[in-house]
């Protein structure tokens, strides 16, 4: 494996996280304007996604995290390309820090719908360590680059299939979310699952889109236990979603649940429109596994307690929006492929 020059690396991001965690009136002023440039993220949800990466970036978890990867400066410097998702508040940060913590040179090409703040915190990260300067640019178009880490739907992955076809490349698709039910969860189970399907308004890849329920099971205790997201439908983008499906579904007449805030409607798909939740039932355990399997090539994490081999990260209640480091999109070891290049 080639080897990184990690020197002073885990002090500097432990700083950064610190400044995340408890953000200065500087960058409480990028995390309120957010919502001006894109209606989904709200002071609440962007002050989440910050303070979460703010505690992922701890150093603790930062020296257990790259004391995986050798020492030391290997002096190829690659430049590699990243073309960063928008649709949740800073989700392509953690492939800019894989690449400067591996002693590579970013070239970000930021998405239109999350433009400023990944700008703003990397910019006070040169203001801890000033090294990190000369190795992040941002662009409006990739030219010159060594390696392509991109992000975006199944159709523009063909796109970046063709383009980048010549170089080293992680080309991410569409994946969702399942918490796998078994009808013994806890009220407070039940509302720590809600964080996994509303949190961001469910628009990330890691957002629950989909629950396996057994046979029986009854949806009274799953509605009960999630009242208190139902200020939700006040959003008027989500509003807009929840009035749309469910006029669709008025419309054909297709079978379905609604509390007033969330659709649960039966469905084999994965991925459910925004304010409806799909759900399939399952006899067993092991037929539940089954789908799972079948399924993980479209499954970002399984949220449940239940004991399941799946090659799928499983996650607790609520914990399906708080990724460790190692926690790596796609199961794809993001620092195993910048070693490599």
């Amino acid at each position: 494996m080639s080897k990184f020059n990690i020197k002073n690396s885990i002090n500097s991001f432990s700083s950064l996280g610190t400044l995340l965690t408890e953000p200065d009136a500087p960058l409480m002023a990028v995390i309120n304007d957010e919502q001006y440039h894109n209606a989904w993220f709200t002071p609440e949800s962007v002050l989440r996604a910050v303070t979460a990466i703010g505690k992922m970036l701890n150093k603790a978890d930062l020296q257990t995290w790259l004391s995986k990867y050798e020492s030391g400066n290997n002096g190829q410097n690659k430049k590699v390309g990243l073309i960063l998702a928008g649709n949740i508040p800073l989700v392509g940060f953690h492939d800019v820090l894989c690449v400067l913590a591996s002693g590579n040179h970013a070239l970000i090409k930021v998405s239109s719908q999350d433009a400023y703040l990944i700008k703003h915190i990397l910019h006070r990260l040169v203001d801890i360590d000033g090294s990190f300067a000369a190795q992040f640019s941002f662009v409006e178009r990739l030219t010159d680059f060594d390696a392509i880490i991109a992000t975006g739907s199944n159709n523009s992955s063909r796109y970046f299939d063709y383009y980048f076809s010549k170089v080293p490349n992680i080309i991410r698709k569409n994946r969702n979310s399942v918490a796998l039910l078994t009808g013994t969860e806890t009220a407070e189970d039940l509302l720590n699952l809600g964080h996994d399907v509303f949190d961001y308004y469910g628009l990330g890849c890691r957002n629950v889109s989909k629950l396996l329920v057994p046979e029986d099971y009854n949806f009274n205790h799953f509605f009960e236990s999630i009242e208190s997201f139902k200020t939700i439908i006040h959003h008027h983008k989500y509003s807009n979603n929840y009035d749309y499906n469910k006029s669709i579904y008025l419309v054909n007449g297709d079978k379905h649940l609604d509390n007033g805030f969330l659709m649960v409607k039966e469905d084999d798909r994965m991925a459910s429109p925004l304010a409806v939740l799909y759900f399939s039932y399952y006899t067993d355990l092991p037929a539940a596994q089954q789908i799972l399997m079948e399924q993980s090539e479209n499954i970002q994490c399984i949220v449940t307690t239940s004991p399941i081999s799946v090659p799928n990260q499983v996650v607790g209640f609520g914990q399906s929006q708080q990724p460790a480091l190692w926690d790596y999109a796609d199961g794809i070891d993001t620092m195993d492929f910048l070693a490599n290049l």
